[in-house]
């Protein structure tokens, strides 16, 4: 089948394979689509080690959100440990024996959190004080595919080259 007609299989068509000792760290951001009133949620799963994008979920702050970010990770993934923030949504989904939800204090979640900023940086859209957020929701998540897609792309491309085998 065609991989643009499936975002998440593309998306993971892009990932380096997945490690034994991968650690992933999952956070959310919000944005605004149509006006300051309307908030959307980009729930996004990082790999420590290649600092790929594993998975990611548009949606609310919800534990049925997060399953469903959940069911995305490729299954080659779902073994890794997780760090999260406080949300409990996290809590609801991951097992206590492969999550533990951490302040930002800790350092446990510096990469997603520093992932974050990359996407508020690159795409003007995510910006929080900014008269760039998209008109309709339909064009935020293809601008938000298109810079998921190239961003792991580079990151497997760094990766591969600082890590040769």
């Amino acid at each position: 089948m065609n991989n643009n007609r499936h975002p998440q299989r593309a998306l993971a068509a892009t990932l380096l394979p997945a490690q034994a000792d991968d650690v992933l760290e999952l956070d959310e951001l919000w944005s605004y689509v149509g006006s300051k009133k309307y908030r959307v949620w980009i729930w996004v799963v990082l790999c420590r080690r290649t600092r790929q994008v594993v998975a990611w979920m548009w949606g609310d702050r919800s534990a049925d959100t997060c399953a469903m970010l959940w069911s995305k990770v490729p299954q080659h993934y779902k073994h890794a440990f997780c760090y999260s923030d406080l949300l409990k949504a996290y809590q609801k989904v991951l097992g206590k024996e492969q999550h533990r939800a951490c302040t930002k204090q800790e350092g446990q979640t510096n990469h997603i959190e520093r992932f974050n900023l990359t996407l508020r940086q690159q795409l003007g859209r995510f910006v929080r004080k900014t008269l760039a957020f998209s008109k309709n929701l339909f064009m935020h998540i293809v601008v938000l595919r298109i810079f998921l897609h190239t961003y792991n792309h580079q990151q497997a491309h760094r990766y591969t080259i600082s890590h040769p085998n």
